[in-house]
């Protein structure tokens, strides 16, 4: 998990805006496959919405740090 941190304070913010884009996608995409059973990996759901609250939570410690400069 500290790996998936890691891999993400190294992203600049573009790329980050970009990676949570993708995110938000995969998980409307996974409660579409949810809603009609087609779901194949279930822990995917789970795994998203936590990667897509890292990025959130980094990109908030990014504005805040910007801000007190």
């Amino acid at each position: 998990m500290t790996k998936i941190v890691e891999d993400l304070r190294t992203k600049t913010d573009d790329q980050l805006s970009s990676e949570l884009g993708a995110l938000k996608k995969e998980a409307f995409n996974l409660r579409f496959q949810a809603a009609t059973n087609q779901l194949e990996r279930p822990a995917r759901v789970r795994e998203v919405r936590r990667n897509i609250a890292r990025i959130k939570t980094l990109q908030s410690e990014r504005a805040s740090a910007a801000a007190a400069k």
